[in-house]
């Protein structure tokens, strides 16, 4: 017999549920990318890349006696500097070095003392503010601001930039007669300066020549096919520039600042780039005859001021002399901060002049006092004495020390960004000598600050750790 089939139970059937379906829940709104942090860390930038950059605007009146109050650089710095505080009081940014916090307060501490030691130190107040902006704070804002090689460079474009248009402003100058008043001619390149401030392209044009050099002996390797010939070509015109500036401290100082570039790329660079730079000089000065004749009076000048010095030289050694004096005078604390145009008188020979003749570049004839030393170790030793000499002075050997020490541990560890410490190097060692023949003062002023920033970045910066983007 067949077993009788048994069905399963059928469960019954749900029933249906009186409460409504809940609405879809809306589309959530699409979420938007943030910046890579290369690119927040580049707009940073843009206050201190303003800052060269305003510079090559003409500002009616800058070198003499007319301007005054602080110009659209100075006022950018001054953004830059806020800005900095504000991301360091945000703690958006890396605390500062130990080293930069060493040095930054010795310079203060010394400038301190210079201007409540003064004579009159309500005078004084004014040089310790822009003390203060050269030399500590724009310094600063740029070490707190530059974050990898990426940074370094945009800034250093920046600097050859600026060369470039007031090279490009001097060379007219130059050829069509209408610089500054050399020798009878107006021929003197002086750029948006002006005579009344005779060194400030010289200034410029060498920054820009000795940021453009390490990029035409050994550029970064991802960008190495275009960026070394567009290297050459800079250098080539800037050298051109600076050699119609006629400012004999600035081919000192360039000169050295280049071949200590040179020889710190390594024996078989520096043997190729010196051959390619004495070649150069004869086709551009010899070759083409731009400025030969004046380029070879001025340079023989060089040789000529301890037998025969022209008055010039004669007002530059007597300005050293009263310098001398005032330190001699109150050799810890110097006569204070602005203080060297009210002793001048009572420490200088009769030798010394009235002032220095300026005119052409659209200026009239001019006499302009002469109000500093024209070497800036002087000075500081004349207004500060050896408490701001070994503060002041001492901060900047230590960076340039320091910044060529980085150079090596970078070389030897084979870290990146080895143009950065080239370029980082030679600015410093061409401030260094540059401060033999002159000081602050002037529009130019501000980018003594960042060029002292930017060996202090590379100097307080482990090399290892430098970013070669």
């Amino acid at each position: 017999m067949t077993p009788p089939t048994t069905e399963a139970p059928v469960a019954p059937a749900p029933v249906a549920s009186r409460v409504p379906a809940a609405p879809p829940a809306p589309p959530a709104p699409p979420v938007k990318a943030a910046p890579p942090a290369g690119a927040l860390d580049l707009w940073t930038l843009l206050p201190l890349v303003a800052t060269v950059l305003l510079l090559a605007l003409p500002v009616p009146g800058a070198g003499t006696p007319d301007s005054q109050g602080a110009l659209p650089a100075d006022l950018a710095s001054g953004v830059a500097v806020l800005c900095c505080l504000g991301r360091l009081l945000a703690r958006r940014v890396r605390p500062l070095p130990t080293g930069a916090v060493l040095i930054a307060g010795l310079t203060v501490t010394g400038l301190a003392v210079a201007t409540v030691t003064a004579s009159d130190p309500v005078a004084a107040l004014p040089g310790l503010v822009r003390y203060l902006q050269v030399f500590v704070l724009v310094p600063l804002a740029v070490c707190l601001t530059i974050r990898d090689a990426r940074g370094f460079r945009l800034l250093t474009a920046a600097l050859v930039l600026l060369a470039l248009v007031q090279g490009f402003v001097g060379v007219r100058q130059f050829a069509t007669g209408t610089g500054a008043s050399y020798m009878g001619e107006e021929v003197r390149a002086v750029g948006t300066f002006g005579p009344g401030d005779i060194m400030g392209m010289a200034t410029v044009v060498a920054y820009g020549l000795l940021a453009a050099v390490p990029y035409a002996l050994c550029p970064p390797a991802s960008v190495r096919r275009w960026l070394r010939p567009c290297a050459l070509l800079v250098t080539a015109g800037l050298v051109v520039a600076l050699a119609v500036s006629f400012s004999r401290g600035s081919w000192i100082a360039t000169a050295l600042a280049a071949l200590t570039v040179v020889v710190l790329t390594g024996r078989r660079t520096a043997t190729r780039s010196l051959l390619v730079l004495g070649a150069l000089s004869v086709v551009l000065v010899g070759g083409f005859g731009i400025g030969s004749d004046m380029v070879r009076e001025r340079l023989s000048s060089v040789t000529d001021v301890a037998r025969a010095p022209d008055r010039s030289v004669n007002d530059r050694y007597t300005l050293w002399e009263a310098a001398g004096s005032m330190w001699r005078e109150r050799p810890a604390t110097g006569v204070g901060l602005k203080g060297f145009p009210e002793f001048r008188d009572g420490h200088a020979s009769i030798g010394l002049s009235s002032g220095s003749d300026t005119e052409g570049a659209g200026q009239g004839f001019r006499r302009q006092t002469l109000l500093s030393p024209h070497n800036m170790y002087l000075l500081v030793l004349g207004e500060q004495g050896l408490i701001g000499f070994v503060t002041v002075v001492g901060g900047w050997l230590a960076v340039l020390v320091a910044s060529v020490r980085a150079l090596f541990l970078a070389r030897r560890r084979r870290a990146g960004a080895i143009d950065c410490g080239l370029v980082a190097v030679g600015l410093v060692v061409w401030q260094t000598v540059d401060f033999l023949y002159a000081d602050i003062g002037g529009p130019t002023t501000v980018l003594t600050g960042v060029v002292l920033g930017l060996g202090a970045w590379w100097a307080l910066t482990v090399p290892d750790e430098v970013a070669d983007a």
